[in-house]
């Protein structure tokens, strides 16, 4: 596990978007644009977090909310970091700061067969709540509904 003195979590910035985008291409079958990355987190109903560790990203988390729900649109974390509890950290501080929004919930999807990415949310207090049979393509997929009750 990473030490939390060598991670930095901060508020994303526009400087940030062309990193953030590389790390989609990285680990997602249809990244998003860096227009679709800057319109969702300059959005003024927006959570943006990038992880950063010795001056490099290395992760990122995007949630946009109307009202009080909250919907994570990306969890990301680089290749080269995985396994460090990068993503659990990501994920802590967003609920953290959704907490602080007064959101009821925070909802994702994801493909039913990343079972790390299932696991881990799991662990972190998300439940089930739903299936969209045949959601993702190349390749195919359901996405788990799975959403953490603040």
């Amino acid at each position: 596990m990473m030490q939390k003195s060598d991670l930095n979590i901060r508020f994303a910035t526009v400087e940030d978007i062309s990193a953030i985008a590389l790390i989609e291409r990285e680990c997602f079958f249809s990244p998003w644009s860096e227009k679709a990355i800057s319109d969702t987190m300059c959005r003024q109903e927006s959570i943006f977090l990038v992880a950063e560790a010795g001056g490099e990203i290395c992760g990122y988390i995007g949630c946009y909310y109307v009202l009080d729900e909250g919907y994570i649109t990306n969890v990301a974390v680089s290749e080269s970091f995985r396994r460090r509890g990068i993503a659990k950290k990501l994920i802590e501080e967003l609920i953290l700061r959704a907490r602080k929004l007064e959101l009821s919930f925070v909802t994702l999807e994801v493909r039913s067969k990343n079972e790390p990415a299932i696991s881990l949310y799991k662990g972190l207090g998300f439940c089930d709540v739903g299936l969209r049979p045949r959601f993702y393509h190349d390749p195919d997929d359901d996405a788990r509904l799975m959403t953490f009750y603040i």
